[in-house]
């Protein structure tokens, strides 16, 4: 492993003793089994400890891990073929995006999902998964043509928030987003939304509105992210841990406050330390909500989904 946060370091350290007690075993004949289980067993317990009690910002960090699978490492491990659409035909290409068809074991669905990148060269051609008003017209795009040949929509969010640049605004970005709000709204196939890493603002939105909406387990969803909110009431972002607990953005409370409708679990110990099995869960996830909602007649799916949100939140008139 490469990146590693402090509350995960005692484990870490743990489990690079054991695998070099393993090499040792191995490589001078040593018989170390006994004191390698125990060792192992403690890791485990350990393991339990640590995952158990995350504050939200533990999460919020588990989110940003840059070892946490993308869009992409879903669509690898989960699909069965992927053709890949490019192009809002309007302006351009958005690679914060990642918008296509295909199958997950045979069920044709189209996907959308933000894209960040690993490397400071994909970082930059991704935008660190800030998508751009052509990012949200291609998904657009996408969607359209997903009511077209009556095919469900996933769409993966991971993103720390829709790019706030000049050139963003200038081509719209603020109705590029708000017109997804309306077109998912009244989409006539059923739209499962997975949160797989940060959920910020609009730029989760744009692309999150659904009649699933569903969220790993170590992932944040919030109007703002904790160092906005830090440093719009304390002015210091250094506050970010207290606003974290104070914004209650982790998939707990967004269940507790019917926001999301379910809590996807992760591997123990976060979806970083075992991608594939995270694609397994999160493929399954997605099959079980496509099953129970592809039974529902079109008009009563947009009936439900537009009562879903109405609900929401509090006001007076």
């Amino acid at each position: 492993m490469g990146f590693v946060l402090e509350f995960e370091r005692p484990l870490v350290e743990l489990e690079k003793r054991i695998q070099e007690m393993r090499d040792l075993s191995d490589s001078q004949n040593l018989e170390l089994q006994e004191e390698i289980e125990r060792l192992e067993a403690k890791a485990r317990r350990l393991r339990q400890e640590i995952y158990a009690k995350l504050t939200r910002w533990q999460r919020v960090q588990l989110a940003r891990h840059p070892d946490r699978p993308y869009t992409l490492d879903y669509v690898q491990r989960m699909f069965d073929d992927f053709f890949e659409i490019h192009g809002d035909r309007a302006f351009g290409d958005d690679p914060a995006i990642v918008t296509g068809l295909g199958h997950i074991d045979g069920q044709p669905v189209v996907l959308i999902g933000h894209q960040k990148g690993r490397d400071t060269k994909e970082k930059l051609y991704r935008n660190f998964g800030m998508p751009h008003p052509e990012g949200y017209r291609k998904a657009l795009r996408a969607m359209r043509l997903a009511a077209k040949f009556n095919r469900p929509v996933v769409s993966l969010v991971d993103t720390p928030g829709a790019y706030p640049g000049i050139g963003a605004e200038e081509r719209g970005q603020a109705e590029a987003i708000a017109r997804n709000l309306f077109e998912m709204s009244r989409l006539p196939v059923p739209i499962v939304v997975i949160i797989i890493g940060e959920g910020a603002s609009g730029g989760a939105l744009g692309i999150g509105v659904g009649d699933r909406v569903l969220m790993l387990e170590n992932t944040w969803y919030s109007v703002i992210s904790p160092e906005g909110c830090a440093a719009i009431l304390w002015r210091d972002a250094a506050k970010a841990p207290q606003a974290a607990e104070a914004m209650k953005l982790a998939p707990k409370d967004l269940l507790e406050m019917k926001v999301i409708d379910e809590i996807v679990p992760e591997p123990l110990g976060g979806a970083h330390r075992d991608p594939d099995g995270a694609a397994e869960i999160v493929k399954k996830t997605i099959l079980k909500e496509i099953e129970a909602l592809k039974t529902v007649p079109p008009q009563q799916l947009v009936e439900q989904r537009i009562q879903k949100y109405a609900k929401m939140g509090f006001w007076k008139e």
